[in-house]
């Protein structure tokens, strides 16, 4: 099942959410050139994110291979300290990036209409530097480099789960041939993803060393941080006139 949209109408315009979408696009095109190497490979060895090199579990020169004759190479340059916020803004692939980006869209536009552009950028970088903390903890002698809005997106997704559980979101069903599009309240559609989230990331606890695949834990650790810092970063006062426009305006629809 995948959210395709909710029925949530936002009150302000997202102009945040749009710029965000507009920067990790443009480090798309620019620095990782579209997908193409050997950009990709570059971008992603360079400015992604690899646990062995914070935490110094691996000797420098040490390499995994990334692509076919191509490898990573752990080294201490000072960009490392960086790629917690770098590689949020970073993809492995047009699937990748798209998939991000839509998630980021249906969830993301309401959280900012909670707290306004200023706190809405530091609330995604706060949690996306938060979900690097936790694959690091969890896979600390990784040397395979980690890029991806996803850690940042889960954040979002923890906060909406917070304000706004009876907003109804819109579910993609399919199966085989069967697709449906299915309406279910927010708190389903959260807690069912976080769950599988879970469940995927027992099994990666045993390969947290050289291991490729998705960083399940960057997503345990951007939506429980969402869900705990949101109270600090939603504003009273643009919450209070949500509801007041919701209730004048969309009396049907259940926001929170």
């Amino acid at each position: 099942m995948l959210p395709i949209s909710d029925d949530n109408p936002t009150v302000t315009t997202p102009w945040m959410t749009y710029s965000i979408i507009a920067a990790t696009l443009a480090s798309w095109f620019l620095v990782q050139g579209a997908g193409g190497d050997p950009a990709l490979v570059y971008s992603v060895c360079d400015k992604g994110m690899v646990p062995a090199e914070l935490t110094g579990l691996r000797p420098i020169g040490y390499a995994v291979p990334i692509a076919r004759g191509l490898d990573c190479v752990v080294d201490n340059n000072a960009i490392n300290w960086l790629t917690p916020i770098t590689s949020i803004f970073l993809h492995g692939g047009w699937g990748h990036l798209l998939g991000n980006l839509w998630f980021f869209w249906v969830f993301g536009n309401n959280i900012e209409d909670s707290m306004g552009p200023k706190r809405f950028v530091a609330f995604y970088l706060v949690c996306g530097i938060l979900a690097a903390l936790a694959h690091v903890i969890s896979s600390p002698s990784s040397a395979i480099p980690t890029v991806g809005a996803s850690g940042a997106i889960s954040g979002i997704m923890g906060a909406y789960l917070v304000l706004f559980p009876k907003a109804r979101v819109n579910l993609l069903f399919f199966f085989v041939v069967f697709i449906k599009t299915i309406p279910v309240p927010a708190w389903v559609a959260l807690l069912w993803w976080f769950g599988w989230q879970a469940i995927s990331a027992l099994p990666a606890l045993e390969g947290a060393g050289d291991t490729g695949g998705v960083a399940v834990w960057a997503h345990i650790g951007g939506f429980i941080a969402g869900v705990l810092l949101i109270r600090f970063f939603a504003d009273p006062v643009m919450l209070a006139r949500r509801r007041q426009v919701h209730a004048e305006r969309y009396p049907d629809l259940a926001s929170s």
